[in-house]
Parts: C-alpha cells; sequence; structure tokens
C-alpha cells in the first residue's frame, strides 16, 4: 500500500465533497479521455492515476462527493441527500471532513479488493457501490432498499415505455462499441492501442457527457452501459459487445429501482453495481 497515496485520498475525498460528486466524475471522464489520446503518443499513466487514483478516482472524489452529501442532509444543512452535485463549499467545516474520510475508506475497500482479494471485476465501481452502502447505513433513516408505504408496490425493471426504451438505449449502444473497433482499425489504430484502450475510451466519454446534467439539462448516464459493452467487445466479439448492452441498460435500470426508489434518502450507485456485475461475468467468459 502507498501511504502517500492513501494520505491523499483524504484530500480526493474533500475535494469530492467540495465540488460535488457529479462534477468530479466529469473531471474523472475528462482526464481518462486525455489519456487515452495521450496514449497514442506514448506513456500516459499519469493520467490514470490522477483519473483513478486519490485525485479523482470514482472510489475516492465520487464516494466522498456522495457521502458529504448524505451527512448534510441528516444534519439539516441541505434537502437532499440524494443530490450527486451539491457543494459543500461554504458553510459548515464538517461535510468536508466526512468527505475525506470516506475518501481514505474508499482507497481501502479498493485496495481490499483489488490487491488483497484480487477481485476479478472492476474493483473501483464495486468500491463506489459500497461505500454508497456505508454511507446510506451510516447517515441514513431508510435502510439499504428504502421505505416504502403500505400498499405502495416496489417496481424492479421499469415497464411499458421504459422498458422499451431501456432495450433500445442498451441495443444501440451495444451495436455501436460491437463494431466501432473495427472502424477504428481501419482509419489506422492498432489492435494493440484498441485492445488497451479502447473500454477506458467508452467509460471517458461517457462519463464526461454528464456536464450536461451538471448544468440541469435531461442527460441520462449510460457508462454502466458503453463500458462493459466495449469490454465485452474486445475481449470477447462483437456479438459479446452488442449482448452487454442490452444487459447493462436493463441491469442498471433494476438497480436504479431497488436501491434509490422508495424514500431513499442518499445515493448508492447503480451504474457502479451494474459495471461490476457484468465486469465479473465478461472477465469469467474471457477465461
Amino acid at each position: 500500500m502507498d501511504i502517500n497515496a492513501l494520505l491523499a485520498a483524504f484530500g480526493g475525498g474533500v475535494m469530492g465533497a467540495l465540488l460535488g460528486g457529479l462534477p468530479c466524475f466529469v473531471m474523472t471522464g475528462l482526464i481518462v479521455i486525455a489519456g487515452t489520446i495521450a496514449s497514442l503518443a506514448g506513456d500516459a499513466s499519469a493520467f490514470a492515476g490522477v483519473a483513478f487514483g486519490s485525485f479523482f478516482g470514482p472510489h475516492v472524489a465520487f464516494c466522498g462527493g456522495a457521502a458529504a452529501t448524505a451527512y448534510a442532509a441528516r444534519k439539516g444543512l441541505i434537502e437532499n441527500g440524494q443530490s450527486l452535485d451539491s457543494t459543500m463549499g461554504t458553510g459548515a467545516a464538517d461535510p468536508l471532513i466526512v468527505g475525506g474520510v470516506f475518501g481514505i475508506l474508499g482507497y481501502l475497500i479498493n485496495f481490499l479488493y483489488s490487491n488483497v482479494l484480487g477481485l476479478p471485476t472492476d474493483t473501483i465501481a464495486m468500491t463506489v457501490v459500497t461505500s454508497g452502502i456505508i454511507a446510506r447505513l451510516v447517515f441514513g433513516k431508510t435502510g439499504v432498499f428504502g421505505k416504502y408505504d403500505s400498499g405502495e408496490k416496489r417496481v424492479f425493471l421499469t415497464p411499458g415505455k421504459g422498458l422499451i426504451l431501456n432495450l433500445v438505449v442498451g441495443l444501440g449502444i451495444g451495436i455501436l462499441v460491437a463494431f466501432l473497433p473495427s472502424a477504428l482499425q481501419a482509419a489506422g489504430a492498432s489492435a494493440d492501442w484498441i485492445s488497451g484502450n479502447f473500454q477506458n475510451l467508452m467509460f471517458g466519454i461517457a462519463a464526461f457527457s454528464l456536464v450536461f446534467a451538471s448544468m440541469g439539462k435531461a442527460s441520462p448516464g449510460f457508462h454502466h452501459i458503453i463500458a462493459p459493452a466495449a469490454g465485452a467487445s474486445v475481449m470477447l466479439g462483437p456479438v459479446w459487445g452488442i449482448v452487454f448492452g442490452v444487459v447493462g441498460s436493463l441491469l442498471g435500470d433494476l438497480l436504479g429501482n431497488l436501491y434509490n426508489n422508495g424514500k431513499c434518502d442518499s445515493h448508492i450507485d447503480p451504474p457502479g453495481g451494474a459495471i461490476f456485475i457484468q465486469m465479473f461475468i465478461i472477465l469469467a467468459l474471457a477465461g
């Protein structure tokens, strides 16, 4: 374990609380895009260290921001504990400290999943979900799966037009990432660069697209669809990219309804859950 990275994670968590979880995630996407482009010219490990490390790593900054928001709502400092763009740059300092503590916690959990247990999945995504559950149990009052009024029906998959929309979105994104690698190779990208960078580039584009959500636009997240589908396309073949595009869209909807519907008072990240579940399966299939 790098003690310097661990200490830096406190600052990364404070940064997440200061800027808000969603803006920090947008920055993650921007840095990932820059890093994958820079990798065409040589070593881009510094970009990955910033995007997925102790500064803007989702397990540090995003989780720090989400935990600080849940804490601030519990203390009555803000109204909505599920808000991902709430900033803690003014007012009390204690939400920033909570963000820093959860930044360190995220670093430690990811180290456990990745370096100690060696779990064959996206351990950062798994850490994001774990941190969200811990924050809800510590600061929330609704339990992991929310509270429902008597007689109120829990929905798992959005029915009707919502289901059709999710299927079309997943199919469309799956088709895109299934055949885009071949198009990139035909345009001059090497097979080695594609195998090493395509999934990260698709993740970065999807994460950065949430800048529009930060601006108040109705911009849906799709990183849980495009990133696993891109990985499946590269590792298993184009058909699997299409399959996991659809799976990712439905799984994200299911987890969103499971964790964040009902009377919930914090955010547990459905895309993170969808990503690490799919990557377990993809890596198992890839052998």
